[in-house]
């Protein structure tokens, strides 16, 4: 069974940066797109950019400008760098990887913004 290994997340001040990274147990190349998704305490989960395997992103209104979502083939790893970091952009953030037949959820990993 495949796993999502992630890691990176933290306590950062405002304004301050964190990259998450994600990596799958299996070649990244099983899968047709792969993303991150975010739920705060009281609210449901949410996208937050995703990225297919020709490299189209896709993010939510709230990060574009401030978050980059890539991935590398050759360290079979996807990232987020998350720069300009809000409050309310404190969270658990999930990888997710994906294709026709499957959908595989990480562990999860707290981003947590405050001074």
């Amino acid at each position: 069974q495949v796993q999502l290994v992630e890691s990176g997340g933290g306590l950062v001040q405002p304004g301050g940066s964190l990259r998450l990274s994600c990596a799958p147990s299996e070649s990244i190349f099983n899968f047709n797109a792969m993303g991150w998704y975010r739920q705060a305490p009281g609210k449901q989960r949410e996208l937050v950019a995703r990225i297919n395997v020709g490299g189209r992103t896709d993010y939510a209104d709230s990060v574009k400008a401030r978050f980059t979502i890539s991935r590398d083939n050759a360290e079979n790893t996807m990232y987020l760098q998350m720069n300009s970091l809000r409050p309310e952009d404190t969270a658990v953030y999930y990888c997710n990887a994906n294709n026709r037949s499957r959908s595989v959820w990480g562990q999860g990993t707290q981003v947590t913004v405050s001074s």
